[in-house]
């Protein structure tokens, strides 16, 4: 199953030798001198920087960090993996850049004109415990920082934990693939003493933020995906949508925190999947539809509100590149009808809009006029993803791998802006994982949603009707992963 854990849920490994990558002083010295790049930043990256900035003004920490480790047999060539490090580097163009703010508050792209300037060089650590090693992680350097990046070998008796710690500005969900490729296995290779993989061509972050100026500049107010999310916005307040039940008092800061509930088991799995058949929509569809059900059953709402992250990735090698190619889809669901008629309206919102994805709310906010009442979101936005296993770009082989491995993504737990919620589908299993403030009040509201969720889940996957009056909602049972 492809989990989604706390850092400080990384349980209680052996104590071991740390070994970490970082950029020699040559390195370092040659990133401080980059010159100003003519390459834009991309709205995701402008987006998480200023985020990272409000919340450091207020003495808070963002959640930021894309964390992966897994175990490989044996001790750790550490030749071998210095040079796969410094290769995976060079060869996606989103690490040749870092970001500052020029004289006029902007902030802007400074990149590096040789890659093979990038050298990261191992350094010994000794001997260090798990709590080190988080402690350890959650350093790793500030997006405005060039070396937001964390590399690093934890050598024990007859194996070692090798992880992988990327601030989300140069990065998104992909990178679970690309390591597993690019890192792991040319590791396992050159470590066999085997020739490199031959990696297909990789794509162009660069590029890709060039075409998104292009295109975000060629929109008006009158364009109709910036119409779209004006309308979106201005059924939510002027804004988006809110979480409906209480987080506790924003002003009080929180780190974050993590619970996973299994929504259906193997055969319930398959029995909802076939529900979802019969009313027309893809399993999709009626995540959407049970989301929408629970927030009805709750809080009586009458349509649902919500937006998923989609990747804007074009095409086969933007999908073998690292970067944050991820954009937003506004979803809006009419709730009090039977369950195919809600996932149809569900799974139709999602398909219409799904080139949305290319038009961040951000960029509609800068354009539109005051006179629209448009303002930009506070704490506690609800976002709701789905991920398929069994389909690209993971599948059940590289799951399994990456089970074999003691594979693990692990969140930093640190605040956020969202109500994150990630639906996990397996073979074995429909689970969601869900982060929100680490306070009681949320905790409570969040217990509340997931157990409606996944009454919803249950009965649609028996055959029951699924949408329970809001006056006649039951309590049912919550069952953790």
């Amino acid at each position: 199953m492809f989990a989604i854990n706390g850092i400080h849920d990384w349980g209680s490994p052996p104590p071991g030798e740390l070994v970490t990558w970082n950029p020699s002083p040559v390195t370092l010295a040659k990133v401080r001198e980059a010159p100003e790049s003519a390459v834009p930043i991309s709205y995701q990256q402008a987006q998480h920087l200023r985020g990272y900035s409000e919340y450091a003004a207020r003495g808070s920490e963002m959640a930021r960090l894309f964390i992966l480790s897994w175990d490989i047999p044996g001790r750790c060539d550490i030749r071998a993996m210095t040079h796969v490090i410094n290769t995976y580097l060079r060869r996606h163009n989103t690490f040749h850049s870092w970001f500052d703010f020029n004289e006029t508050g902007r902030i802007v792209r400074r990149t590096i004109s040789d890659p093979k300037d990038i050298k990261l060089v191992p350094t010994k650590h000794g001997e260090i415990t798990p709590e080190d090693w988080r402690k350890h992680v959650l350093a790793t350097p500030d997006p405005f920082r060039w070396d937001c990046f964390h590399f690093g070998a934890i050598q024990r008796e007859d194996h070692f934990t090798f992880y992988a710690s990327v601030d989300h500005v140069h990065t998104d969900a992909v990178l679970v693939g690309q390591v597993l490729v690019e890192v792991h296995m040319m590791y396992d290779a050159l470590a066999k003493g085997a020739a490199p993989i031959q990696l297909p061509e990789t794509g162009s972050y660069d590029d890709y933020c060039i075409w998104q100026q292009e295109y975000l500049s060629a929109l008006t107010m009158e364009s109709p995906g910036v119409r779209a999310w004006v309308e979106f916005a201005q059924n939510n307040g002027g804004t988006l949508p809110h979480f409906p039940l209480p987080l506790g008092a924003p002003s009080v800061p929180a780190t974050g925190d993590l619970l996973t509930v299994r929504l259906l088991d193997g055969a319930q799995t398959e029995r909802f999947e076939i529900a979802c058949v019969e009313a027309g929509v893809r399993f999709s569809g009626g995540v959407f539809a049970c989301a929408a059900i629970a927030e009805h059953e709750l809080t009586g709402a009458d349509t649902y509100y919500v937006v998923t992250p989609i990747t804007t990735r074009r095409n086969a090698a933007e999908f073998g590149t690292t970067g944050w190619f991820t954009g937003l889809v506004p979803i809006t669901v009419p709730i009090p009808a039977a369950f195919p008629d809600i996932a149809r309206a569900a799974q139709a919102s999602f398909d219409s809009g799904a080139d949305l994805a290319n038009v961040p709310f951000d960029h509609v906010l800068d354009m539109a006029p005051a006179s629209l009442g448009l303002k930009r979101p506070k704490l506690g936005v609800p976002m709701i993803s789905y991920i398929d296993t069994g389909v690209p770009p993971l599948s059940p082989e590289i799951i399994a791998q990456w089970d074999a491995l003691n594979g693990k993504l692990h969140m930093d737990a640190r605040a956020a802006n969202q109500i994150g919620m990630w639906v996990n589908r397996s073979e074995n299993e429909t689970a969601v994982t869900v982060m929100f403030p680490d306070n009681v009040v949320a905790r409570e509201s969040i217990v509340r949603y997931m157990d409606a969720m996944k009454s919803a889940y249950v009965r649609v996957a028996e055959g029951r009707e699924a949408l329970v009056p809001f006056a006649d909602v039951a309590q049912f049972d919550l069952k953790l992963a």
